[in-house]
C-alpha cells in the first residue's frame, strides 16, 4: 500500500449565488481593481493509502459525492497523478 494525495476542487453550479464572491468582487472594486467577477471555491488536499491509483481515483470520487459535494448546487474536479506519491 502506498500513500497518495488527490486534490479535489468544489465549485458552485453556474445559477446559483455566491455571496462570498460577490463580496470580494465588490472590495476589489471599491480598491480599483478593474474586476467583472469572482468566484469562491474550496480545494481538499486529500492524502490516503491505496493500493493503486484506480483505488484513489474509486475512493476519492465517493467521497467527493458523499461528503464533500453538494451535487445540486456543486461541481468538483478530482486530480490525482503517479507523481504525486507520498513514500
Amino acid at each position: 500500500m502506498k500513500k497518495y494525495v488527490a486534490i479535489v476542487e468544489v465549485s458552485l453550479k453556474s445559477g446559483h449565488s455566491d455571496p462570498e464572491g460577490e463580496t470580494v468582487a465588490y472590495l476589489l472594486k471599491e480598491l480599483g481593481y478593474s474586476v467583472e467577477s469572482v468566484g469562491v471555491s474550496k480545494t481538499y488536499c486529500i492524502v490516503l493509502t491505496a493500493s493503486s491509483l484506480d483505488e484513489v481515483q474509486v475512493k476519492v470520487e465517493e467521497m467527493s459525492k458523499r461528503l464533500l459535494a453538494n451535487p445540486t448546487k456543486d461541481n468538483y474536479t478530482i486530480s490525482v497523478s503517479a507523481d504525486v506519491v507520498v513514500e
